[in-house]
Order: C-alpha cells, then structure tokens, then sequence
C-alpha cells in the first residue's frame, strides 16, 4: 500500500507492540504529529513540559515494563534538549528508540532553522544512528532500530528523519514483530544486523565447567549482582545461584531489586557508600563473581587492590567490558539468565556457614541519629516503607536522598528501582516515575528526590497532573546540594562554594500552582499525616508533593573515598569517622 513516511513511521510503531510515546511537537516533525493525530486512538502521544522530561518519561516506561520505550522530538533545540536523557538510558542499558526530525535535504549542512548534526551529537551515546533520507529505506530502519535497541545489551538507539521524507510516498507491506529476525526477509543492512549485533552470544560451554571446578575449590565465595540480571530478568536464576552457592551478595546502584534487599544473602550496597559488610566480604573472599557489572570507578573504587584476595570472574553480554576496569582471572560471554541457568544445572547445594558468619558480622545498613527539628533519613524511608504498598515502584534523582532511599528500601524485583547509576543525572526521577506510570497503571509509584534535583525538572508536575499519572514526590530538603556539600567538608576543609540553597521555590506553592496538594513535614507524625492524605489523593488519580525537612549537616555513611581501597572507611557510624 503507498503511504507517506510519517504514515509508514505509525504503522511500523504498531509492528513493535507500541502503543505510548513520549515526545514534543515543532517544525520538522509536525507531519508525524499530524499522522500520530489520526492514530491517536491506538498511538497515545504524552506532551511533556520539556524534552528532556519526554527522553527521560521513556526511559522510566522501559526500565519498569521490560518494554522498548519511545521518544520523538523536533530537530536542532528540541533534539538536543534530548541528549542528557539519551545518555543517561545509555550508560544505565536502558532500551529506548529516540525519532527526531531533521531539516529537508536542500536545507541540511546549510545552517537551516533549527539544524543541528544530531547524528554526530548522539553517536557516543546510542547503540546506533540512522538519517533517513530515502523513504523506501525507513521501515526497515525502524525495524532494525528497536531489535537493536532491545537485543545484546540494551541501550538507546537514534533515528533522524529529513522533514521531507515524511511527505514521500513509499509502498509499505505490514511484518510481523515475529519475522523480523528472519533472515532475507529484511535489506540487506538488516540482514548484517541480524547475524551480528541482534545475535544472543551463546556462553562457551568450557568457560561455564572451568567455573563450576573454580566454585568447588573456593571457601569464601562472594557474587555482585549487577545492572546485567535486572535488564536481562535473570533474578530468578541469579536468586537460585546464590543459594547454591550459598553465598553473600553484593548490589550495585544499577542491580537493586534483581536480588531482594532484605534476603538473608544481601550484604547491602558495594562501593564508595557500600555496607561494612559488602566492602569488607569483597575484600576478604577468595572467589569473586560479578554478574552484569561494569565494575565502575563507583564500585571499584582502586583497581588494583579490588578483591585483592580472591580469583575474580565476569559475567557479562558485553565483551567490551570484560578486563576494562577490571583485570579477571575467568570470564564468561553471555545472557546472564542463560549463563545462570546453566551453572544452576551443573553446580550442587554448598555450605559456607563459617564464611557467612564472619561477612554478616559487619553491618548491611546505616544508623542514623534523630534530629528534633528535623526527619532522619532513616525515619523518613522507613515511614514511607511501612505505609505504601509492598511493590511501590520508586523512581530517584541523584544525590543523598539517592543513596539514603538504596541503603534503606528493600528492592524486590527488576524494574521496583528507577534511578540514574552511570550517568548521575539530577533531573531523572520525576520523567522516569511519570514513565513508570504509564507503563504500570495499576502501580503505586513514588518519586525520592532532593531539593537540588527537583528544581531540574519540576515542571513535569504539569504533565503528571494534566495525564492523571499520579506519583507521590518526596523531597529530601537540607537546604543544599547535599552530596556535593559533603565532598567538600570532608575534602575541602568545609568550603561550601556555590553548594547552599538558601533561596525558593516554595515547594507546597509550587506544588499547588500545578494544580496538585503538598505538606511541609519536620517530624514523624507530620509526616505519616501527610502520607495518609496522599495515598488518599492518590486514589483519586492525583498526585502529591511531600517536602520532608533535613538537616544540613546530615551525610551519607559509610564512605569510601574515590581512588582509595574499598575499606578504607572515612565515614562509618554518626559522629564517628574511621
């Protein structure tokens, strides 16, 4: 059937199962928009207040459904203001398809209106870039950007059309989802990609057996769980394997809920704010086995006294980033929940009693003094805890209340935990919970942000408000931008440079002025008042902002300076360091 480029570009998007995008309308892409109106009945366009809001709602949508999500953008401004959510699913493996809109062929390389190189922009940071400038070429393009984006490793990628190929007219004929894969059945470029990028690697069966004698020799196992079993939905397998193995298990940011935070296994979080109990079994196993890690300057915080005593082997899809950071004396190349599966069926049932007792003589979670004019992180986490519902998705910024909300809420499953690990990026939470939303209608969802954080992007408060996609937002307020105040008291001699915010908004008005409630909160009981009229709000499909007073001079504990070995504790207890 001949169709236009944009009409071509919808009913590829229905191929793929799609049903929700996220995005902004402008000048190059008004036709697509136009074509997304008369399907809106099967397509649901979510107009964000801002593009970065739009990439990061996506990316939320992708973590929490296991889904590929969908941005769309205009070209220049509006593809650019993408490029910090693009890189943020980048480095975190998050599958998102980005659709931009690009100048008409005569235009581009001339500095046209709005022009920009977005395929340059976004190379570094997307699995793969394709600039449209045939109409013939774009459904295949379409298809092959999301098995790439979904297959392997998973990651962003880009898809850049010239505004005058949406107006082209190309014969269409309607694929499957399921015949995508097949060989001949695509161009020839899809073809490549099939037999190369979108091909699992299948783990060498010598590499799963020289692990399995490696696991019979070791007496002090110790496993990482990382981002890899979460985005591959191994943590059954990965849950199976560590009781076999019986042994201790470390989390990284990116691996929380694949291996539940309150399991009798769990020695917490690893790295620079690890547990004593993490950090001191990494360094005192003789057997380490990292599943879906990168093993980031955040968890191997010295390289080379990292698991000093033990045979340290790597789990990954990726090769590239096997003896990257980190040199290993075994790797394996594969799906974790193939790799997993296989290793459950070789190994048998251990006993490492003696070694547990020593790990889980260390503390897994932090203490943390009560203030009287102000909320403990902990008072706050655990009151949020123990009120919302059991599998409350919680989405976070970045910051203290980042690492506060990991150390204390007990992650159960893949996808629970919305965060930005390898990008850091201030501003994510509040997309990626609206995102998650959507994805998961019937979810409670909350948001954990810092007051630094929530001024990136609060204005997505309007499109939470406007969708009904309601997300019950606390703030960790301490006036500051806490984790950078805290490097610079340790490691500054207490020079708070450009750190204190000492100025507005004011975040119940804020709140308001979207049309939403909000409670100003100092102590416990405020608090559980406040929780008790937003579940209520919540209810009613509205959502609700929380602002939680906290004291400036509160830090984050433990923690391990960056550089240094990974018990070389500066922080431990309050008011005492180590």
């Amino acid at each position: 059937m001949l169709m236009t480029g944009a009409k071509i570009l919808m009913e590829c998007l229905l191929e793929q199962g799609v049903d929700t995008v996220f995005g902004y309308p402008g000048g190059t892409n008004l036709n697509v928009y136009d074509e997304l109106y008369k399907y809106s009945d099967r397509i649901h366009n979510y107009l964000t207040s801002h593009e970065q809001g739009a990439a990061h709602a996506a990316d939320g949508y992708a973590r929490s459904t296991g889904k590929v999500g969908v941005c769309m953008a205009t070209s220049g401004p509006g593809a650019t203001n993408l490029t910090t959510g693009v890189a943020t699913a980048h480095l975190d493996s998050s599958p998102v398809v980005f659709i931009t809109c690009n100048v008409s062929a005569s235009q581009l390389g001339k500095d046209a209106f709005q022009e920009a190189d977005v395929i340059g922009i976004m190379m570094p940071i997307t699995k793969a870039q394709y600039l449209i400038r045939d109409v013939e070429s774009l459904a295949d393009s379409v298809r092959e950007a999301f098995a790439l984006a979904r297959s392997g490793r998973p990651g962003p990628v880009l898809i850049d059309i010239l505004k005058d190929v949406t107006v082209q007219k190309a014969e269409y004929n309607y694929l499957p989802l399921e015949q995508h894969y097949l060989n001949g059945s695509l161009s020839g470029l899809m073809r490549r990609a099939t037999t190369s990028a979108l091909r699992m690697p299948e783990p060498d069966r010598e590499d799963i057996r020289k692990l399995v004698d490696m696991i019979a020799e070791s007496e002090k196992p110790m496993l990482i769980c990382g981002g890899g079993v979460t985005r591959s939905r191994a943590h059954m397998e990965f849950r199976e394997f560590a009781r076999r193995l019986d042994a201790p298990v470390a989390i990284t940011l990116m691996g929380g809920g694949a291996m539940p935070g309150d399991d009798p296994l769990s020695t917490g979080m690893i790295g620079m704010h690890g547990s004593q109990a993490s950090n001191r079994a990494v360094d005192g196993c003789d057997l380490l086995i990292a599943v879906g890690t990168r093993f980031s300057d955040r968890v191997a915080l010295k390289p080379s006294t990292f698991a000093r005593n033990a045979k340290i082997v790597h789990i990954d899809i990726d090769r590239a980033e096997i003896n990257k950071n980190v040199p290993t004396d075994h790797h394996i190349i594969g799906n974790a929940r193939v790799v997993l599966a296989q290793l459950n069926s070789l190994i048998p049932e251990y006993d490492h009693s003696e070694w547990k007792r020593y790990v889980f003589s260390f503390p897994r979670e932090t203490e943390y003094d009560a203030h009287s004019s102000s909320l403990s992180p902990r008072e706050i986490l655990s009151t949020i805890s123990d009120m919302m519902p059991e599998e409350t998705i919680v989405a976070t910024d970045v910051g203290e209340h980042q690492m506060w909300a990991i150390q204390h809420f007990h992650f159960s499953y893949p996808g629970q935990l919305l965060t930005s690990g390898g990008f850091g990026t201030m501003g994510f939470g509040l997309g990626a919970a609206i995102g998650a939303k959507v994805g998961n209608p019937g979810a409670t969802v909350i948001h954990v942000t810092g007051d630094g954080s929530f001024r990136m992007n609060c204005n997505e408060l309007a499109t939470e408000e406007y969708y009904k996609t309601p997300v019950i937002t606390f703030i960790f307020n301490n006036g500051c931008l806490g984790m950078v105040r805290q490097w610079q008291e340790l490691m500054y001699d207490g020079r708070y440079s450009a750190t204190i915010l000492d100025r507005g908004p004011d975040f119940v008005k804020l709140a308001e002025a979207y049309g939403l409630k909000g409670a100003r909160v100092s102590n416990v009981d405020e608090l559980k008042t406040a929780i008790t009229d937003a579940l209520h709000e919540y209810e009613e499909g509205r959502g609700y902002v929380i602002e939680c007073s906290v004291a400036q001079s509160e830090l984050v504990r433990p923690m391990v300076n960056g550089g240094t070995h990974i018990t070389e504790f500066l922080l431990n207890r309050p008011g005492k360091g180590e």
